[in-house]
């Protein structure tokens, strides 16, 4: 086993409950690092959804995941978990966290399960290479030292959060073995967003740092064409924006910008009423409130921070008396509130992704196994695979699902071997 994550754990748990010899190789001084920081340190572990669902929420490589899934899903991992003394709470969209609100509390329940399964965990061991002979694993190479095994499971994660470990080894070592591999990319990352040039404004972003948008409605255009839409939270950040509909959006808008495309979010601020039902509570309001400045009427629309910006965009003076606007002008702040326009430039580094986009491509994997279809007793799980899905604790079961199903795969070929 390469990696004591997510994956790692798992897999080396089952594989040594199976009868294996299992030794689980990680170079960081702890195990699940990346694991302990997930969900901002609360662990969004998995998902409630049932299977279809989950699937859906990744993409057009989800169905490879279908039999991991049916093997081992979310009630398995949760029922494991309670057993081992994590209390669990499900949340809004049916998100599941450690009750503690604790990641690390995961990561130790992991840990002393792989552990008391019979799997020795090895810590500040960095694999430098797997080695292959005759199209079948028979060991690797790790502090200069080669050690003999039948299997090697690749559970090394993305590339993303570099500190915690996760620097893209796995996809060196599939590489190295003839595998291909997705080129990656980062997957919900935070987006940098262009300002408002005129007047010589800084970027928007910079003027709205730390405002929040709740219950919007992001719709993401390419080349002016609507690809995708999100419901829920923005932030905004000192260098564009980030929150749940931001990082939904952001493995497609990074695609199309890596291609050149021109990349927009068009934010619906007043998602719950349609365009007819605001144009007559603008109307009511011009009526009603007219002695009053444009600012302080659509202070009563949006937050504080965005009514500049508001207005500077409609094109509407802010002290201008609200009995003075005209048709136009009100149609031009009717747009606005229901088209605020952010271009996105490009996405944060991969460095600061949640998830890795791309991998080791899944049609040279078995999907009952997660075995390799090129090297007998090369397995890949997790975010070493080209499996990746928007949040919600989709990304963290697949790990642990292709974990659960490769160490008990693997742990059948070593044993073979040994008894051969």
């Amino acid at each position: 086993m390469i990696g004591a994550g997510p994956a790692g754990l798992m897999a080396g748990g089952q594989a040594a409950s199976a009868g294996a010899q299992t030794l689980i190789l990680e170079k960081m001084k702890l195990p699940g690092r990346k694991l302990g920081i997930t969900g901002k340190g609360r662990c969004n572990l998995t998902n409630r959804s049932d299977v279809a669902d989950s699937i859906a929420h990744f993409g057009k490589t989800g169905s490879f995941l279908r039999q991991a899934f049916a093997r081992f899903f979310n009630e398995d991992l949760m029922a494991l978990l309670v057993d081992l003394g994590v209390e669990l709470v499900t949340q809004r969209g049916g998100r599941v966290f450690p009750a503690s609100g604790r990641a690390t509390d995961v990561v130790r329940a992991l840990e002393r399960w792989a552990r008391s399964c019979g799997a020795q965990i090895r810590l500040q061991s960095t694999v430098s290479e797997v080695l292959i002979q005759d199209g079948s694993v028979v060991g690797v190479v790790c502090g200069g030292k080669k050690t003999s095994c039948a299997a090697v499971i690749l559970a090394t994660g993305g590339a993303s959060y570099p500190k915690t470990g996760s620097t893209g080894d796995g996809y060196a070592f599939a590489a190295a073995a003839g595998h291909t591999v997705v080129p990656i990319r980062p997957a919900l990352v935070p987006l940098e967003t262009a300002g408002d040039e005129r007047e010589g404004a800084k970027l928007e972003g910079a003027k709205l740092e730390g405002l929040t948008l709740r219950n919007i409605k992001a719709r993401m255009f390419v080349d002016g064409k609507k690809v995708a839409e999100e419901f829920g939270e923005l932030l905004f950040t000192s260098f564009g924006i980030s929150g749940p509909v931001v990082l939904t959006l952001s493995g497609e808008a990074a695609s199309a910008l890596e291609e050149g495309r021109k990349v927009e979010l068009s934010v619906d601020l007043k998602s719950a009423l349609d365009e007819r039902k605001l144009d007559g509570r603008l109307v009511r309001d011009i009526t009603s409130r007219g002695k009053e400045d444009m600012a302080s009427l659509v202070r009563g629309l949006v937050p504080r921070e965005l009514v500049g910006v508001c207005l500077r965009q409609s094109g509407i003076p802010p002290d201008r008396k609200v009995c003075t606007v005209s048709a136009p002008e009100r149609r031009r702040l009717l747009t606005w509130l229901k088209d605020f326009r952010l271009e996105v430039t490009r996405a944060r580094p991969i460095s600061e992704a949640i998830v890795t986009a791309g991998g080791v491509a899944t049609g040279e994997v078995f999907p009952k196994t997660m075995e390799s279809r090129l090297i007998r007793g090369l397995y890949v799980v997790g975010e070493v695979l080209d499996i990746q899905a928007d949040t919600g604790g989709y990304n963290l079961q697949a790990a642990f699902s292709t974990g659960w199903i490769a160490g008990r795969a693997a742990a059948v070929r070593a044993l073979i071997s040994t008894e051969g």
